[in-house]
């Protein structure tokens, strides 16, 4: 009859902590602050887990946030000494990993005070430095690999890691996805009638623009490029004349025409007898 009692003390070790870990009744889930970004395609944020477990904790407890793909987080086994807390790079392995740490004086009851611009809310997969330092510590809030979709949970541990409470694990949470390059419609034909018809009315204005301005440049500067030529006739005042040009007599030959003499005219008749 040792066996069988040796059997029944061994299960009622394991059975114990099982027994004394509390169920909270709190679903995490996104923030219900109107923020930019709640959810992208590395990181998502939850509202803070505040006054939710005060009553289940001392001071010296942590709460750590689980992390988990949706499908793995039925095989998630909770830890019984800070040794076995899963990190960051055990997501891609085993599925899971446990990150932020946190103790209840980090999640007071109160709300932020109405002059603090910072809103109450845990971002997951925050810390970028995770990826560029190898020396990164074990539980980094590292980017999320993958658009999920994953499932959280708050874990209360004590100062020697083993489970205190915990609470629901949340509704699946599917990250943003990027679009390829190549899958992205450019061709003007699935854009709708509005937008076609602005296009055009403003094509067409540009098109009036450019005839306009090339229309006053030619009649500005067409008079520099052919002068326009003097009228024969010039109007001064109520008199019009004829535009003429004077005879030009030579110096040599007016040299030598004595006086009163002109080209094609008879000479005057002396006075003397």
């Amino acid at each position: 009859m040792g066996l069988p009692w040796l059997l029944l003390f061994v299960v009622l070790v394991w059975v114990q902590p099982c027994r004394g870990l509390e169920l909270i009744p709190y679903t995490p889930q996104i923030t219900a602050w109107d923020l930019e970004g709640k959810v992208t395609a590395t990181t998502f944020s939850l509202e803070q887990p505040r006054c939710v477990l005060d009553g289940h904790a001392s001071a010296a407890n942590t709460v750590w946030l689980v992390v988990a793909f949706s499908n793995a987080s039925r095989d998630f086994q909770n830890p019984q000494s800070l040794a076995e807390i899963p990190a960051s790079p055990r997501l891609l392995t085993d599925g899971h990993y446990m990150t932020l740490p946190l103790t209840l004086d980090q999640l007071p009851c109160e709300d932020p005070v109405g002059g603090s611009r910072r809103a109450p809310v845990l971002r997951v997969g925050n810390d970028t430095s995770c990826l560029a330092d190898f020396h990164q510590p074990p539980y980094c809030n590292a980017p999320l690999p993958s658009p999920g979709p994953y499932r959280v949970k708050f874990l209360l541990l004590d100062p020697r890691g083993s489970p205190q409470a915990e609470t629901r694990w949340s509704d699946p949470i599917a990250l943003h996805q990027g679009k390829s390059p190549g899958s992205i419609d450019t061709w003007p034909g699935r854009r709708n009638g509005d937008m076609i018809v602005i296009t055009s009315i403003l094509s067409s204005l540009a098109g009036l623009l450019l005839l306009a301005f090339l229309a006053a440049s030619t009649t500005r500067f067409s008079s520099l490029w052919w002068p326009e030529e003097a009228p024969e006739q010039l109007r001064i005042g109520s008199f019009m004349g004829k535009r003429y040009m004077t005879h030009h007599i030579p110096p040599s030959e007016a040299a030598t025409l004595p006086v009163g003499c002109e080209p094609g005219l008879e000479p005057l008749p002396s006075l003397s007898p």
